[in-house]
Order: structure tokens, then sequence, then C-alpha cells
């Protein structure tokens, strides 16, 4: 039976001088932090972790999924990113698709072969530590607390081990069977007993010793196409030979003296700065913290930044998306004019989506002011259950995302990158360009489309409530999301009842309260910044900038770690 747990963390911000790092596992934050220790910059340990939470958490992340880094160098103020999203097989068109019998309304199921893309991450790691990292540690000595883990084995927390059964269990009643290598004696493992994954293990020490040739190339890449083209699939040796990362310049707003960074599309950064453009037009700190008054206004705000961003978003190869006429602030002010305080607006037909708890977040800034700002996917948990012979790793299922009407901007294509949800966010004053823009925080919520809401939420609790990055994060939130039907909105546990009988007076479907691991929905986030500058004794232009303080989200197992 589940417990109705609050999640109440009554934890204090961790606070530090040298380095600090924030994950949802202990372990990968040790791991982070130990990398810190033996010279390594923000880079090397952002990827430590990462690798680290594919063996923790391979439920939500691994090599078999896609990732995302934003690096701001402390030495010259530049921000700049990795898109490690992997692309559709060459020979998957919608031609094929329908060929097949699928149309847009009956696509493939989420777990299916066809829904595997080109794994990212690998590929993306090795550049991180190519492009930003310190380079006094090889790839092999980063990943080998990752690989130790693995062989040795480690006990699966609390939070973890929920997951892990559930998400088992709803692949089984999917008619599919994970393999044994995540299992123990077919079965997820349980709270506080020890999982081992050996070929895990193989899989990250070959790529610490060859790089991108040991994934892409040889027995792994063999392996992938192997179990995806039995399984229905048509990826190919060359789909994975030819996958390259895109290094970016990230996209921003600024709000309020602040500026947001964001990925460029494909990912959906630009859902959270459109959002932020539309609520700086409402004084939200005199309407207070999740007021009836404050709520109302996100779920507007979250329905046209996502709207929005449904008709826009695709693979920028493909498709030309308007981003100077989106985020320009006339624009958001024309869309704040469509929001009514009294009542919320008739349904439109919209694409319906869903969170899930099947991503990482995590962040890192070290001794010389560098922050990476990281984030690891496979989609929904397990992706598609599909497990590659001796690897270890599941496979994501990110191009459950394409759609497959003819001319929709994310239409699936070949060699095409999907809409993806995954964006890790990076936040500093809002210098003029002549100036080094001074780095406040690396921050970032998991959660498929509710990571959006949940970067501005927390970013909110801090700028306009005065909140320390753990109160931010321990805060009840808000999930706005398009049901079959119609917009809904989920309030936390925590949201007053009067806050929510009144939402539905104005017109709101709302679900309240909402309690225990159902509180996934959320997202599970990670904060540190530079200074208190949001505490509202602060003056930002003479807060104590070396100072570090951290929090990590208490929907998760993890935490901040510094020294």
């Amino acid at each position: 039976m589940e417990t109705d747990l609050p999640f109440s963390s009554r934890r204090s911000p961790v606070v530090c001088l040298h380095g600090c790092v924030a994950s949802s596992q202990p372990l990968a934050s040790s791991i982070g932090v130990d990398i810190l220790k033996r010279g390594g910059n923000a880079a090397d340990a952002a990827v430590a972790i990462a690798a680290a939470l594919s063996v923790t958490e391979p439920f939500s992340t691994g090599p078999g999924g896609d990732a995302f880094c934003m690096f701001y160098n402390g030495k010259t103020g530049e921000i700049r990113g990795i898109n490690g999203s992997g692309r559709s097989p060459k020979a998957q068109t919608l031609d094929f698709l329908e060929g097949l019998g699928y149309t847009a309304e009956t696509p493939p199921s989420p777990s299916d072969a066809l829904n595997v893309t080109v794994p990212g991450a690998p590929a993306c790691w090795c550049d991180t530590l190519q492009l930003f990292g310190s380079h006094k540690l090889s790839l092999q000595e980063v990943l080998s607390g990752a690989a130790q883990l693995a062989e040795v084995g480690f006990p699966v927390a609390e939070v973890t081990a929920h997951h892990w059964a559930k998400l088992v269990a709803a692949l089984r009643d999917a008619g599919k069977e994970l393999s044994g290598d995540l299992l123990i004696d077919g079965h997820a493992p349980k709270c506080g007993q020890v999982f081992r994954n050996p070929t895990l293990a193989k899989t990250l020490k070959e790529l610490g010793e060859r790089g991108k040739p040991a994934f892409y190339q040889g027995r792994v890449a063999e392996a992938i196409v192997d179990i995806i083209n039995q399984n229905g699939g048509v990826m190919t040796l060359d789909d994975l030979s030819s996958h390259e990362s895109e290094v970016f310049t990230p996209i921003s707003t600024d709000y309020k003296g602040v500026r947001l960074w964001e990925p460029p599309p494909n990912s959906q950064g630009l859902a959270a700065l459109l959002l932020l453009n539309i609520l700086e037009n409402f004084p939200l700190r005199a309407a207070g913290h999740n007021s009836s008054d404050y709520i109302h206004v996100l779920v507007e705000a979250v329905r046209l930044a996502q709207i929005d961003a449904l008709c826009y978003l695709g693979d920028p190869d493909h498709v030309t998306i308007p981003l100077e006429t989106l985020l320009d602030k006339s624009y958001s002010h024309q869309q704040a004019q469509h929001i009514s305080m009294d009542r919320c607006p008739a349904d439109e037909n919209h694409n319906n989506y869903n969170a899930g708890c099947d991503t990482v977040y995590f962040c890192v800034i070290d001794s010389q002011g560098n922050a990476c700002s990281f984030i690891n996917s496979i989609y929904a948990g397990f992706g598609t259950g599909l497990v590659p012979k001796d690897c270890g790793f599941s496979l994501q299922n990110r191009g459950a995302n394409f759609s497959l009407h003819r001319n929709h901007v994310n239409c699936v294509a070949g060699g095409k990158r999907p809409y993806h949800t995954i964006i890790p966010a990076l936040l500093t004053d809002s210098a003029t360009t002549s100036q080094k823009p001074r780095l406040l925080a690396a921050l970032g919520v998991m959660g498929a489309f509710m990571q959006p809401q949940g970067h501005v939420q927390v970013l909110l609790n801090m700028l306009e409530f005065g909140m320390n990055p753990q109160q931010a994060l321990d805060a009840p939130r808000v999930y706005v999301h398009y049901d079959p039907d119609q917009w809904s909105v989920n309030l936390e546990d925590g949201v007053r009842q009067e806050v929510a009988e009144e939402l539905r007076r104005r017109g709101h479907k709302v679900s309240w309260p909402i309690t225990g691991h159902k509180r996934s929905q959320f997202g599970r986030g990670q904060i540190i910044t530079v200074g208190d500058w949001w505490s509202p004794s602060v003056n930002q232009a003479d807060c104590p900038c070396r100072v570090l303080w951290a929090g990590s989200d208490p929907r998760a197992d993890g935490c901040a770690q510094g020294y």
C-alpha cells in the first residue's frame, strides 16, 4: 500500500566555498565532488555524475538516451552548450510509417522499437569533456567512479526503488519483459538491496578507454542495431556512426534584472522563456505565493506558452522557427492581454502530453567559477524497455515525441531530431553585451513537459518570494497539462484548499491534492546559487559572490554536496 509521503525535506541549504554539486542520487553527488577534489572542473564532474546516475537510476537515464549540457566559463563569462539529442533512423520517414498502417491518431506505441532515436548521451559526455573539461583527467578517469559503482554494486535508494518497481510492472502490463541486466532474479530491486550491473560497467570502461567509437561503432553499436531490428525497427550501423553532437549558443530573456538562459530548439527551452516573458506583465509578488490569483495567471501563461511551443518547435535543420519574434517583449505583452483574471477561456484542441519520472537533472559549480548545467534522459520509464545484449542499459523512446501529421513542424522524417523536452538552465545578471555576465545560478527541474513550468516556478520562488534554493525546491508546485479533452491543473499537497476551490470557480479543471509518490509529476529539481542574491535583505550588486548555496529536491533521493 502506498504511503502518503509528505516529501518535506526539513533540510537546510548546503552552503560552501570551493565547489558544489547537486543531483538526484547521493552516490552520484559524491562521485562528482570527488572529481572536483581531484582537480577536475564543473564539466568533468558533470560527466562523472551523468555516468553514475546511469548506474543508480537506469529507468531514468543512461547511455541509451540523450543529453543536453550548458557551460558557463568562469574566466570569460561565455555561455555555450551541447545538444546531445539523437536523430531518427534515415529510413524512418512518414511514408514508411504510413505504409505500416500508422497514422497521427494511431502512432506506434510508446515502447515500440520504431521510437528509438540514436542515443546522443555518450557523444555528449565525450564532447563535454573535450570542449569544456579541465583536461587534467582523462575520460577513463572521469568514468571510473561510475564503472566501479556498477561493478561492485550499490544499495538502491527508497524513492528509486518505488519507481523501479512501478515501471517494471508497467512494461509487463504492456507485454514487455525487461532484460535481467536491470533486475535481480527477475524482479526490481527493493530499497536497500544491493544492485550490480557488470555489463554496464563493461560498457562504461570501454567508453572510457576508446571514447565515442566504443559506443557508435563495434560491439555496442551492433547490439543496439540487432535488438532494434529484431523488434521491427529500422536503425542501421550508419545511423549510429554518423551521429554528431551540436554546439549551440543558448537563447535567453531578461526578467527584473536577471537573465535566464535555455537551450534553443529542438529543445523546449523556448517554452520556459515564453512563459517568463508573459508572467513579467503581472504583479506576482503582490498576488502572493501560490494564491489563487498567482496560480491562475501561471496556468494561463503556461497554456499560452505551451501552445506556441507545440506549434513552432521542431528540428531547426528541417524547419524555420521565428525565435526573435516569439521572444520579443511586445509579443509577450500581447499574449498577456489574453489572460482574464475572472475566468479561464474555453479549451482548444491540442496534443496530449504528460510529465514523467524519466530524466535526471544535475548541476555543478567549481572553485574557478565555472558552472555546468546538465540533463540526461531516456524519456519514458526505461524508454522502450529494449536492452542491447551485454550492454547494461535500455534504449530511449524519444521518437514518440514526433508528430505523424504531415505538415506539422515536428512531423517525423528520416535523420530528424524530435521536439525535445529536456532543458538545463543557467541564470546570470542582465549584463550588457560589453560586460561579462555574472553567474547567479545553475538550475533545472526534470519531468518532460513539466520542465519549463518547473524552471519558472522555482526561479520565481527565489526572485519574487525570497526563498533560498532548498526552500524554492521544497515549495508545493503546479503542473498544467492537456488531457484528451481539456487543460487540467494539478496542485501539489500544500496548496490551500480554498485556492483549489477558487480556481474551480474560475473554470479550471483542478486535481487537488496530489500526494505521495504521485508527486513525481511535479518534477525533481536541483539548484546551486552563487551568493544569496535571492534574499530580500541582499542587494544583488553587493552579494558575497563566492559563497555557494544549494538545494536538492525532496521528491527524489538526492542531495547537494559541497566542500
